[in-house]
């Protein structure tokens, strides 16, 4: 329809205003979908300019990238959430938008960000149509009010995700569905009875998509002690991992990266040398040791430090950082796992008589052979990496070449429907890793030597960082001496 419109300015906060009254006048909380492609720079509320700065990424200045430039947006989602209106936004862009100010409309509301980077209809048309059918297929509930209460002992101090509160108890979202997620800061500021242990209740108040008004409550018990060895036997690693991982986002919009860099992972020495000096056998003083359900911390504090929406730098835009951020914050436990530390599959040895994905690898280069081929996703983008010495023939069963220098990344936006059990079976591994994320996942094939190799390597996050960030083991070493130093 506009195809051949030739105006830059956009409008956006009119146009969602007037889509939000629609629905109050109908009577009736709802979703708005929201296709937007230009820079809203006209001469009408909610006008904004181009701030952009990448030098001020990773300096004590970039919290102002993130900051709001007006509070128009945010007056308007609260607008939404009190009407009980979510948003989601589809943002089709190829220059700066300021994601960090317009994005409030889905952050506040309980919607999600989808964001098409320099949009082309053959690489991105199948991407965003699977996005959308998604989105109108998920079960919904909408204008839903959250309350969290304790027992006496514990209290709720802090909430981390994408929502509104307009008081300190009650978290508000426009919209609520089965991908939504809360993290939510429990303090111990008081005595606990060992007998009498603890307990926790969600209460969630939420319209139907029926129209019928419910409530749903979540209760959980939680047993007390006073020993720590009991505490460290019973952590939950991935929770533990999503909470601190939401914080430190949170804590972007107003501390500097090297500030959180630095609390985050004292925190992560205090808790580990609290479990040495306490629990552990007696052993050498040099000996790193680690309680078996948090053997995994290091791994995964790095992950998160390191992290393009936290560690991202001048070489990525500010709007990518920001979407980065919004979307990062709002998603759940295990869709979190695999954003920090993304999952490494190998293709090139499938079994076409097995089903199901085969055995994760770990993270790193030094696991993958140049006559191999593998999958690596992050629940926002699937890779599909390709060594130079792969055989031709597996080549030929699945991508139709039989020559490593005949594939060309730039056409194979989805693997072709050969009728042979190798092809088959490679499908059905990456049909089912889609069907488990919230987004759907593009295809983009990397081969070994390319120039795109060096973007793939940034996932790879037990290695040393193309940025410098340390690797695992190095960072591993760092937490060990600041333990060491906690010792003594």
């Amino acid at each position: 329809m506009y195809g051949q419109a030739s105006g830059s300015n956009g409008i956006l906060g009119p146009a969602v205003k007037a889509g939000m009254e629609a629905l109050k006048a109908a009577g009736c909380p709802g979703k708005l979908f929201v296709l937007h492609s230009t820079f809203p720079s006209s001469e009408v509320p909610g006008k904004l300019q181009n701030r952009e700065d990448r030098k001020l990424l990773l300096t004590d200045k970039e919290k102002n990238q993130f900051a709001h430039q007006t509070p128009y947006y945010r007056k308007l989602a609260e607008e939404c959430v009190d009407a009980g209106v979510s948003i989601d936004l589809f943002l089709f862009v190829n220059q700066y938008i300021d994601v960090a100010t317009i994005g409030t409309l889905s952050c506040t509301t309980g919607g999600k960000i989808y964001k098409y980077k320099n949009f082309r209809a053959v690489a991105h048309g199948q991407q965003f149509l699977q996005d959308l059918v998604k989105r109108l297929s998920v079960p919904m509930a909408f204008d839903a009010i959250m309350r969290v209460r304790c027992s006496p002992g514990i209290r709720a101090v802090d909430f981390y995700g994408n929502f509104f509160m307009s008081n300190t108890t009650d978290v508000q979202l426009a919209c609520v569905d089965p991908e939504t997620a809360v993290a939510v800061d429990i303090k111990h500021d008081d005595k606990l009875d060992e007998r009498d242990g603890a307990y926790i209740q969600v209460a969630l108040l939420y319209t139907s998509m029926s129209g019928q008004r419910r409530i749903r409550v979540h209760n959980l018990a939680l047993q007390c002690s006073s020993q720590l060895s009991d505490l460290y036997r019973s952590v939950d690693m991935h929770c533990l991992m999503t909470f601190l991982a939401k914080k430190a986002i949170f804590l972007m919009l107003s501390t500097p990266y090297q500030t959180i860099r630095e609390r985050l992972t004292e925190q992560c020495a205090v808790m580990l040398a609290c479990y040495r000096k306490n629990c552990a056998t007696q052993s050498s003083a040099g000996q790193l040791i680690l309680p078996e359900c948090m053997k995994l911390l290091p791994l995964y504090a790095n992950c998160i430090l390191k992290s393009d929406c936290l560690r991202g730098g001048a070489d990525m835009p500010v709007d990518d950082k920001a979407w980065l951020m919004q979307t990062a914050l709002g998603l759940d436990l295990m869709t979190t796992l695999v954003y920090f530390y993304p999952k490494l599959l190998p293709l090139h040895n499938l079994d076409p008589a097995e089903t199901g994905v085969p055995e994760q690898l770990r993270c790193s280069c030094t696991f993958m052979q140049s006559d191999g081929v593998y999958l690596l996703e992050d629940g926002m983008n699937l890779f599909i990496w390709v060594g130079q010495m792969v055989k031709p023939e597996w080549l030929q069963l699945v991508f139709g070449v039989s020559l490593f220098s005949q594939l060309d990344p730039e056409k194979m936006t989805t693997l072709l429907d050969l009728n042979n059990p190798v092809s088959h079976r490679v499908r059905s591994v990456v049909e089912e890793i889609r069907a488990e994320r919230q987004r759907f996942m593009r295809m983009i094939v990397v081969k070994q030597k390319d120039k795109s190799e060096g973007f793939f390597r940034r996932f790879l996050v037990e290695d040393k960082g193309i940025d410098g960030s340390p690797s695992y083991v190095d960072y591993l070493c760092h937490l060990h001496r600041q333990i060491k130093d906690l010792l003594n």
